[in-house]
């Protein structure tokens, strides 16, 4: 049975009394066999409020059949249905309503074309095209509610990491902790001339965004240095005025850190030993941190030092094929549920690896309906493909560290995994050029492989 069969076997069971749009979403679910726990995990309702509306929807169906309706018989009974009603009419059916319209009421909202935004940033709290990546949202928010918390989330750009973070801050709020964003991005490239200006700086922006007064002066002493000055300033001051509420600190772009060894080897070593602060002294149980970077560190530090082999850590995984099959139905793309659309995706999940943004760019093209699958496949890694701007701009960053060309060059000439040196396979990882299993590297996606095999010949 197809969408439109589905919706046509509803409406005359109802006679065209119209659901709402949760009751069309929970209707549709259920005919693609997700279970009422696995249609919350992408809505802002709780199972049980799903549970509710399917219970109270197949009751209506059933009664308006004279026949039982459930969740596990609603293929079953809704095909009979449809047959026994088309066996009968001897008459052209009536018009249809436009598909995409209707396919509207199981995402409202999401397809028309002055709200479906070209993809671009981090997803909004709001919107429906946020795919959950589990365990990933539940291991985070259990995280954080623990005292004294360390999270880290690693993954290339483009990966979602923004999105994720946005989320995380989002539950935080919802538990009225305060929350401390800082993106690294911001700071000017002056702040970074010496550690005790880039603690300052920091201390400042943290006070701030506490909505309370800096009073460095009162705190910093040149004699005690300044690491030790910051610990005070964060321990005597800042978590003491704030409420019992705790505080997540989030850091975003922490690899804008790494470039900066002389900072980097103080400053990551500091927060470790917050974390391990909160162990012993409740005040520091109220600082909750989250670092998000690109890249592994490669500044040289003591393994005892590095704040990376504490807390938890979140690597971002691609897509599933599944994964991209709901953000398919998503975009209003209905033939993705059919067997030959799912062997379609396979072909777009070959070419971008599941990589988030490049299938989240495909299906926003195919969902306007600009350009074929087939050819966007066939044209994905030339100058007249929908990638051109993303790939050159991963050409200029490769360029800007001419060093890397041979690394780049022996992974996408090799069919394994190659081995490369530590700096520069780290370098391509933030880039996002290339997955590792420890210093081995191979390309990140097909379509990688296919454009800089070409414009390395060129350089």
């Amino acid at each position: 049975m197809t969408v439109e069969e589905l919706l046509d076997a509803v409406e005359k069971i109802l006679q065209n009394r119209p659901l709402d749009s949760i009751q069309w979403f929970v209707l549709y679910q259920s005919w693609l066999g997700k279970t009422y726990d696995e249609m919350a995990q992408g809505t802002g309702y709780g199972s049980n409020y799903i549970k509710q509306i399917g219970s109270q929807l197949w009751q209506d169906l059933s009664q308006a059949a004279g026949e039982r309706i459930t969740k596990k018989n609603l293929h079953l009974v809704l095909s009979k249905y449809l047959q026994g009603i088309t066996e009968q009419q001897n008459q052209p059916q009536e018009q249809q309503p436009d598909t995409k319209f209707r396919f509207t009421r199981f995402y409202p909202n999401l397809f028309s074309p002055g709200k479906m935004e070209f993809p671009s940033g981090p997803l909004p709290i709001n919107s429906s095209l946020y795919i959950n990546r589990p365990p990933l949202e539940e291991l985070i928010c259990s995280e954080l509610i623990q005292p004294g918390c360390l999270i880290r989330i690693k993954a290339p750009k483009k990966m979602g990491k923004s999105s994720l973070l946005n989320r995380m801050i989002a539950y935080a709020k919802e538990q009225n902790y305060q929350v401390v964003y800082l993106d690294f991005q911001e700071a000017d490239e002056e702040v970074f001339v010496s550690l005790d200006k880039f603690l300052r700086w920091f201390c400042i922006y943290v006070t701030r965004q506490l909505n309370l007064f800096p009073c460095l002066d009162d705190f910093w002493d040149i004699e005690m240095g300044s690491k030790v000055s910051c610990k005070i300033y964060f321990e005597a001051y800042l978590l003491q005025y704030i409420a019992e509420n705790p505080v997540v600190l989030a850091l975003n772009e922490v690899q804008r850190v790494f470039e900066h060894p002389n900072i980097a080897q103080d400053f990551l070593p500091m927060l470790r030993f917050w974390h391990e602060q909160a162990k012993q002294d409740c005040i520091w149980q109220k600082l909750r941190m989250v670092v998000v970077h690109t890249t592994e560190i490669y500044v040289p530090l003591k393994l005892n030092q590095s704040p990376f082999n504490v807390g938890i850590t979140i690597t971002l995984p691609p897509f599933t094929p599944k994964q991209v099959q709901d953000l398919a139905l998503r975009y209003g793309l209905e033939w993705a549920v059919s067997p030959e659309g799912e062997k379609r995706l396979e072909s777009l999940q070959a070419m971008v690896g599941g990589h988030p943004y490049l299938v989240s760019l495909a299906l926003y093209h195919l969902s306007r309906q600009e350009i074929t699958l087939e050819r966007l496949l066939e044209t994905a890694s030339t100058p007249m493909g929908i990638y051109t701007q993303h790939l050159r701009e991963l050409l200029n960053l490769l360029q800007k560290e001419p060093e890397l060309m041979p690394a780049m060059q022996q992974v996408i000439t090799s069919n394994e995994k190659v081995e490369l040196d530590a700096i520069a396979a780290y370098k391509l990882e933030s880039m996002g050029l290339v997955q590792l299993n420890g210093n081995q590297a191979c390309v990140m996606c097909e379509l990688y492989r296919l454009y800089f095999s070409q414009q390395l010949v060129k350089l």
